[in-house]
């Protein structure tokens, strides 16, 4: 069709297991920005990542393509990956 135009727009949050707080203010901002480009490499757009110690706040403009279950999939074992580094 010609002329389609498509807005999905998606807000998910990660909490940590048993809402414990450990997301550190030293290495938060990391978290963040690998997390946004997690976001950015499976095509879709990272609008903002925030959070505080126990979860975390991503805000993304979805493609229609891309499955949320594969998106959320991807994203959250690669971020889990980084913070088993991290600690």
């Amino acid at each position: 069709m010609a002329n389609t135009y498509h807005q999905i727009y998606l807000q998910t949050i990660f909490a940590v297991k048993y809402r414990r707080a450990v997301i550190d203010k030293a290495w938060k901002s990391t978290l963040f920005a690998v997390l946004g480009n997690l976001i950015n490499e499976t095509h879709c757009k990272n609008i903002i990542v925030n959070g505080v110690e126990d979860h975390v706040h991503c805000f993304i403009g979805l493609k229609p393509v891309v499955s949320v279950s594969e998106l959320m999939k991807t994203v959250k074992a690669k971020s889990s990956k980084l913070l088993m580094t991290i600690d």
